[in-house]
């Protein structure tokens, strides 16, 4: 009988316990989530980014989706609305402002944005170019300074 306990002792014995992590599948996820976000990331800051000049006495207005906005980044790429105009053709952005301006007639105001780092000619080339496609109004835009920005908030407080 103890040969056959034995021998039945063995039959059900449960496998050797493997103690190593395997880190194949950790890996694997790792990777994937980083193609993800290396694909992801350039969409995400996609569009107009400049660093604007910083003003004093500056009223705060939130941005509007109807207006007419012509961006200007350090690199020189032109923008309408968020928007790259692609080859940064002048000729296709003037274009688009004018026809911008058709649908709207009693808003003719251009806001620029441009790059604080942004030669001025550029700038001018930009103004120009609204002046040609019917713009009566520029308005700059830009920032508030950090002491401009404490001391409108002491102000809205005080009110």
């Amino acid at each position: 009988m103890s040969e056959a306990g034995e021998a039945r002792g063995h039959e059900y014995d449960s496998p050797q316990v493997q103690g190593d992590i395997n880190v194949t599948p950790l890996v694997d996820v790792m990777l994937v989530l980083l193609i993800i976000f290396m694909v992801v990331t350039p969409a995400l800051l996609q569009g107009f980014t400049a660093t604007l000049p910083v003003g004093d006495n500056l009223q705060e207005r939130p941005e509007d989706e109807s207006r007419v906005v012509v961006g200007v980044d350090v690199d020189g790429n032109l923008y309408f609305n968020k928007k790259a105009v692609p080859g940064n053709d002048k000729d296709k952005l003037v274009a688009v402002m004018t026809q911008a301006f058709a649908e709207r007639p009693e808003d003719k105001v251009l806001y620029l944005k441009a790059d604080n780092g942004l030669p001025y000619q550029k700038v001018l080339e930009v103004m120009d170019m609204g002046r040609d496609s019917g713009a009566r109004v520029m308005a700059a835009v830009s920032e508030a300074s950090p002491e401009a920005q404490a001391a409108a908030k002491a102000k809205n407080k005080k009110d």
